[in-house]
């Protein structure tokens, strides 16, 4: 049964992995709105680091644990855990509403929670008591197919469910100052700024063409950091809002969207 009200959909930016160590203003500002929010039924993340060919997949494990998908980090980070139940029931209603819409989807019950997923929701949900579902980004895709993937579940929003895109607007990993002095470089600022814009006004016809945009090339090298705003544009209703605005090591954009 449809709760009273609809839950939001967010694109959080999950920056460098290092986050889940020190989330900084980044981590009090998604830890500030998870507090704001409901008793939630699931959440269902669609993060950049899981990509699988053929149709959609929708992790359905009853503990689906985590992964540790990064190397050369301190050995604190591989320590960190996110001991969250699995929802396969809701896995199964977001598979029913992909085909419903003529989308293939199937079940998985091997994947794990990669650290797109759980370092961000160590600050959402930091209990780790709400169940969780993860959908994969197909091999090939088009950001169309994803926003019509994010209507299709948008239903799930008045069913306690949170859908909730994970990546990073821009994303260049050989591009990053690692010492992190400076602040975004000039093609980083004018694409995001950009895409910021475009949310603004609704203008969905010029997102899913971003690669005309200034500073594309550079900005977004490859799709996947990206790829997870459209899911949560299509699930949305109306222009998001700013959760944080902010940058890391150079050309890592946290911003961060709540859609309504």
């Amino acid at each position: 049964m449809d709760s009273l009200e609809s839950l939001p959909a967010l694109y959080l930016a999950h920056g460098s992995p290092m986050l889940g160590l020190d989330g900084g203003a980044w981590g009090e500002a998604v830890s500030a709105f998870g507090q704001r929010l409901p008793p939630l039924r699931a959440i269902l993340v669609c993060s950049a680091h899981w990509e699988a060919p053929g149709p959609f997949r929708l992790s359905s494990a009853e503990a689906p644990g985590v992964m540790h998908d990064f190397g050369g980090f301190p050995e604190a980070l591989y320590a960190l855990d996110y001991p969250a139940p699995g929802a396969p029931t809701v896995a199964a209603e977001a598979a029913a509403l992909l085909l419903e819409a003529g989308r293939e989807a199937t079940l998985d019950p091997d994947c794990a929670l990669d650290h797109g997923a759980w370092v961000p929701l160590r600050y959402l949900a930091p209990e780790a008591k709400v169940p969780v579902v993860q959908l994969s980004l197909p091999r090939s895709r088009t950001p169309e197919l994803l926003l019509a993937a994010g209507r299709a579940l948008a239903p799930l929003r008045r069913q306690g469910v949170l859908i909730l895109g994970s990546g990073g607007v821009v994303h260049n990993f050989r591009r990053l100052d690692w010492e992190g002095a400076s602040g975004p470089q000039p093609w980083a600022s004018a694409f995001e700024g950009w895409v910021r814009e475009r949310l603004a006004v609704g203008d969905t016809k010029a997102l899913v063409d971003w690669r005309t945009a200034p500073g594309a090339a550079e900005a977004v090298p490859t799709s996947e950091h990206l790829d997870p705003l459209f899911v949560a544009l299509g699930a949305g209703d109306g222009a998001p809002e700013i959760l944080f605005d902010g940058w890391q090591l150079g050309n890592l954009s946290l911003a961060s969207y709540v859609f309504p």
